[in-house]
């Protein structure tokens, strides 16, 4: 969920040459939904771009069920006080229309019951503000986008720098809880503080390409009739929200998520090559965020959790050390998980963003960081070799315990192995992966990375 302002916005303000400009944040109830051109419009002529953003949680923004639940949980607990702030990002059209709230009006035009739309999204002509919604939004028969020798028949078209910038993302990917101040989202803030920023990578580069973590030019026409080009923006916006995409049916984003989460981080473990019983034995799992320009995970922090699944067996299965395995009631067991937690005024852990006062703690990896993890462990007596170390880098959505607390126990979440490694002590084994070094594919990532940094 995206927590709501009303209208006491805390946000990053960041000046843009050519990009973010001196206009005020377009207000609720101000425009009128006939404003706004359907998708079905844009369609006839935009035919590959919208059937790519169908299905893409920027389509299912408004009717996203883990969302709604949050909203309407959100919503009875704050008397309703932070609903515009919520919905702002998750159906603008609805918003600056003045149809939401309320957040369940059964009258909702087709214009703003897309979510996060083409119209909107291309009436877009600056912003002032970075995060909470900050857009300026002047639906007309002009249309903004990143070319400057566009024409059509239907509408006028102006390019716009904004278009290629983080900073456009950056209106709706960086919350902050309007009246604590604290940072629930800080998506583009992380990108901005970090290397991707500082060599010229845009969300852009990674999220509207068919590459995974780095830019891969996808040849093409913007639409009907337009001029081939190099590079046509792919409109999928895949992130790592496996758990909605799966339960929406949407197969082909999920999909798309799950292999960007198996790109996104690079694993190496450290193991000795032999160990007698009695010793006790170190275990090194270094974990990189080596194709993510922001943290790791991100979005809904106090929600996504990443963690390492450590178990080591003897040849005939026999136990040895576990760590980050899921108990009876799918909780993580003994692991680090990589994550925000965030407490409510009283000072208690609390997943409910409407309650944040402040951070208790928030160890999650940041772009190009590597974090490193130990595991001891005594050889015992009797051991079989060899000793299988297994080590796996998952990722989920959000707790078993909060779906199903918002759901009443009608889903499971998806868990994703992002990376996997296998070594043996006292002997080989066979491995995905190469102990002490990483995974071949790892590797290869970061080279990747390294390349394409150097093109950009």
């Amino acid at each position: 969920m995206r927590i709501i302002t009303i209208f006491i916005i805390f946000t990053l303000v960041f000046a843009c040459a050519g990009g973010i400009a001196d206009a005020s944040p377009t207000e609720a109830d101000t425009l009128s939904h006939e404003d706004f051109t359907s998708y079905s419009t844009c369609n006839r002529c935009h035919a590959i771009t919208t059937s790519q953003w169908e299905g893409s949680m920027h389509y299912h923004a408004f009717d996203d069920p883990f969302y709604k639940e949050e909203l309407k949980l959100a919503s009875e607990e704050s008397n309703g006080s932070l609903d515009v702030f919520c919905t702002r990002c998750h159906i603008p059209v609805g918003v600056v229309s003045g149809q939401v709230p309320p957040i369940d009006n059964p009258h909702i035009s087709e214009e703003a019951d897309e979510g996060v739309g083409c119209d909107f999204c291309h009436s877009v002509m600056e912003s002032s503000e970075i995060g909470n919604g900050g857009y300026a939004v002047a639906p007309s028969e002009t249309k903004y986008g990143p070319f400057d020798d566009s024409e059509s028949t239907f509408h006028e078209s102006q390019y716009s720098e904004f278009y290629t910038k983080s900073e456009y993302c950056g209106m709706c990917h960086q919350i902050t809880h309007p009246t604590s101040g604290v940072v629930l989202d800080d998506t583009y803030q992380a990108w901005s503080d970090g290397p991707y920023a500082e060599e010229g990578v845009q969300c852009q580069d990674c999220h509207m390409t068919p590459g995974i973590t780095e830019f891969e030019a996808n040849p093409g026409r913007a639409g009907s009739g337009a001029p081939k080009r190099d590079h046509i923006s792919v409109h999928n916006f895949a992130g790592a929200n496996v758990f909605v995409t799966g339960i929406l049916g949407e197969d082909d984003h999920k999909e798309m998520a799950i292999e960007r989460l198996q790109e996104a981080a690079t694993l190496e473990v450290n193991i000795p090559e032999n160990a007698q019983p009695g010793e006790e034995v170190t275990i090194k799992v270094s974990i990189t965020n080596s194709g993510a320009g922001h943290n790791l995970p991100t979005g809904l922090t106090e929600a996504r959790q990443m963690w390492t699944q450590v178990d080591i067996k003897d040849s005939q299965g026999r136990e040895i050390y576990s760590s980050g395995n899921l108990d009876k009631d799918s909780n993580i067991e003994n692991g680090t998980i990589y994550w925000a937690v965030y407490s409510d005024s009283d000072g208690n852990h609390t997943q409910k963003l409407w309650e944040i006062t402040d951070v208790i703690s928030d160890n999650r990896i940041a772009p190009e960081s590597t974090v490193v993890e130990v595991h001891n462990f005594t050889v015992p007596e009797g051991v079989v070799d060899p000793i299988i170390v297994d080590t796996k880098l998952l990722y989920r959505s959000a707790p078993q315990s909060l779906i199903d607390e918002l759901f009443g126990g009608e889903y499971e979440v998806p868990i994703v192995e992002m990376e996997s490694v296998k070594g043996g002590i006292n002997g080989e084994v066979e491995s995905e992966g190469t102990p002490a070094f990483g995974s071949v594919a790892g590797l290869i990532a970061l080279l990747t990375i390294y390349l394409f940094r150097r093109k950009m």
